[in-house]
């Protein structure tokens, strides 16, 4: 696993219009579950997307951690990380929204993005 290759291969547009469009408002229950089948296994738990990836061992793990950095810096949103031997848990919200919003979604799709092609 070469790190910064998710950069190199632009997995992840930095499509700056698209970001100026994303409203920044806390979604409604109804508006997130409506979101969530559109994510690769990622579930509501209370006001945070969540999603816990398994790996083969701890450099997977902390591979793929790296890879999750980049894309959170690139998208200066950042989500909660927990790691170890054989496993990742992220958790994402917009927290001066106090929920859920477009942001993390758009950070979810490129996340579930680079998991596909880096882990599958």
């Amino acid at each position: 696993m070469v790190f910064g290759r998710a950069l190199k291969q632009k997995v992840y547009p930095n499509d700056k219009e698209h970001e100026k469009r994303m409203k920044r408002e806390k979604m409604t229950g109804t508006e997130i579950e409506e979101r969530i089948p559109s994510t690769d296994g990622w579930r509501l738990e209370g006001a945070t997307l969540f999603r816990r990836y398994e790996f083969e061992n701890f450099m997977e793990s902390l591979a793929f951690v790296n890879l999750v950095s980049e894309i959170a810096e690139s998208a200066n949103h950042h989500p909660d990380i927990t790691f170890g031997w054989g496993y990742a848990e992220l958790r994402t919200m917009t927290h001066d929204r106090g929920g859920v919003t477009d942001v993390d979604f758009d950070l979810v799709e490129k996340i579930d993005r680079i998991s596909k092609q880096q882990f599958s």
